[in-house]
């Protein structure tokens, strides 16, 4: 079923825009809105076309278009999650303002070091480096067999240049990678720079993005899910005037069907917990029900992952850091979760017969979807052995987490068991202790102290991480 959406360039909206969308969502007719993968906004029953008028700068594409894919970027995760230090939020808007055409393609702008928004789902994927505003690119388009790696880094400001120029050279003909960089860089005279060493994906569990979070010294930050991905128009509007009231100038949509407000100041906190709990809103969903990826209004998945978590849950089964996708058949699609259950496509000739659907489990390899590569572990699986698979498997994934790392150079080196600290708070003498992580933060087992967030603070008395000092080096 298509869908019409509204493109969200980056997944960031301010609250005057998203509250003209409700407007006009509201003055059709619907209730609610949904949250689609690319950070996009979805309209689950469907929006009569409207003048251009009254869209103002809006971007739908209705069912009927073929145009229009959003550029998704990982400006969600600053300030909130572990990041490139150079990459802060206002370098993605000044990237993202580049871009004053709807791009044909599908472009991701990502860091590396976060976990919330895929890398590699794009035709073309910017990701950053660790050389101050040059990024990686690597290009897998439409008909390619496989991810390439463009063979220089690419300067922030040219990026948007760069895309356009290479949609321009493929719309004209089927071309191969090396073909690519000479026509573009006849074409552009950029400002790249020289590929010293391979990217590097460090793999760390999936964070916890949900509920009323700490964000620096005197500010929060909100992350809503809603396990039906339809969201109260009435709420959003309320919500919207709230962040109006509390300065507020962006909201952030990520690619879970959920999305993410910063900056809420300390004093205002308690007025937002009100304004939820009046609602009636649950932000406290289980890790067992968080982290999965459905494919928008197809109810289907929404019954599986209600029947799969509500088993999972009976038998008490822990699946933090992993994710989950559910999907209709398809090897052409770009998975990036860690586990992806495949519903089978009937027989044509069988279509009109009462036959139970079957289903594929599939793990990333590592159980890190950033490796593109995905191993089939059971096929054609019925409904009811799909819990006692998923069980398998995420033990699997706890036997094996710590044991491998991504690796990005030909000749990987023997790899050593990493070593862990021990830091103290200064204010209230708090521990933390790499070994066991910090569970109520969303940081797993094994995160040094030094890999923490700027943000991170003390969790009893919540003290910067600048009030910490060291206490010990541990070796395993």
């Amino acid at each position: 079923m298509e869908l019409t959406r509204l493109i969200v360039k980056g997944g960031v909206i301010s609250p005057g825009e998203l509250r003209e969308v409700v407007n006009m969502a509201m003055n059709q007719g619907l209730d609610s809105i949904s949250f689609g993968s690319r950070q996009d906004i979805i309209f689950p029953k469907g929006i009569q076309p409207l003048e251009k008028e009254k869209t103002g700068k809006h971007h739908f594409v209705f069912p009927d278009q073929k145009s229009g894919n959003n550029i998704v970027s990982s400006y969600v995760s600053t300030d909130i999650f572990r990041n490139t230090n150079w990459l802060t939020g206002n370098r993605y808007l000044y990237i993202l303002e580049q871009f004053k055409e709807q791009p044909k393609l599908k472009v991701n702008i990502t860091d590396p070091k976060q976990q919330l928004v895929p890398l590699f789902t794009g035709h073309l994927n910017f990701i950053a480096s660790e050389h101050e505003d040059y990024w990686y690119l690597y290009i897998r388009l439409p008909k390619w067999e496989r991810m390439e790696v463009y063979p220089v880094l690419i300067y922030s400001w040219d990026i948007a240049q760069f895309y356009y120029e290479i949609e321009r050279i493929t719309t004209e003909e089927s071309i191969h990678i090396d073909l690519l960089f000479s026509l573009v860089s006849e074409a552009l005279d950029t400002n790249n720079r020289t590929i010293d060493k391979p990217l590097n994906v460090p793999f760390y569990p999936f964070p916890y993005y949900e509920g009323m979070n700490r964000m620096g010294i005197d500010q929060y930050w909100l992350g809503l899910y809603w396990r039906n991905n339809l969201y109260d128009l009435d709420f959003l509007k309320e919500m919207c005037d709230l962040c109006f009231d509390c300065k507020i100038g962006k909201i952030c949509v990520t690619p879970w069907k959920s999305f993410i407000v910063k900056g809420i100041p300390k004093d205002r906190k308690l007025e937002w917990e009100k304004f939820l709990g009046k609602k009636g809103i649950n932000v406290r969903h289980s890790l067992l029900e968080l982290n999965w990826h459905l494919p928008v209004a197809m109810e289907w998945a929404l019954n599986l992952k209600t029947f799969l978590v509500r088993t999972l849950d009976q038998f008490d089964i822990s699946t933090y850091g992993l994710t989950f996708g559910l999907s209709e058949y398809n090897r052409n699609g770009h998975y990036f979760t860690s586990i992806v259950v495949e519903k089978n496509e009937l027989p044509k000739d069988l279509a009109s017969m009462k036959i139970r659907d079957t289903y594929n489990i599939l793990f990333a390899k590592n159980f890190d979807p950033n490796t593109q590569e995905y191993i089939v572990h059971s096929q054609d699986i019925d409904k009811l052995e799909l819990p006692t698979i998923l069980i398998e498997l995420s033990r699997k994934y706890f036997e094996e987490l710590g044991n491998s790392i991504t690796e990005t150079t030909e000749n990987p080196q023997k790899k050593e068991k990493p070593q862990l600290d021990i830091y103290q708070c200064q204010e209230c003498l708090t521990l933390y202790k790499s070994e066991f992580g910090e569970e109520s933060q969303g940081i797993p087992k094994g995160v040094l102290f030094t890999d923490l967030p700027e943000t991170y603070c003390c969790s009893l008395c919540e003290a910067p991480k600048s009030n910490f000092r060291i206490l010990e080096i541990v070796r395993n």
